[in-house]
């Protein structure tokens, strides 16, 4: 009788054990669903973005140069590199510290299978 109880037991426990697994398996299945789909909705920003921003920087660069055309084209083309080369170097830099700042990936998964290493070791 105790080794049919001790069987039980030892079914149940892995029973438990899949139902803990697959829990957390969906719940990492989830979680990167919702990073894919942040990162697409945001490169596909970032391109749109670039591209006008691009367009509109080179539309500016031509109506400075030909105004002032007449006058002093190279300090025309001067300070627009500059200020071109001057945003290019800020964009970068924002770029770094939003990597720096972004949220650990999985960090839901990471917390609950941290909790389950706890419960298991009472």
């Amino acid at each position: 009788m105790s080794q049919e109880n001790l069987l039980s037991s030892i079914k149940n426990l892995a029973s438990t054990g899949a139902s803990i697994a697959q829990t957390r398996l969906e719940l990492l299945s989830v979680d990167v669903q919702i990073a894919r789909n942040q990162f697409l909705r945001l490169l596909v920003l970032m391109i749109c973005a670039l591209f006008f921003l691009f367009f509109g920087l080179v539309m500016l660069a031509l109506l400075i140069v030909i105004y002032s055309w007449e006058t002093d084209r190279v300090l025309a083309l001067t300070l627009v590199t500059c200020a071109f080369l001057s945003i290019g170097a800020i964009m970068a830099l924002v770029v770094i510290q939003s990597l720096r700042k972004m949220p650990k990936l999985f960090e839901a998964s990471i917390s609950e299978l941290a909790k389950d290493c706890k419960a298991l070791g009472r």
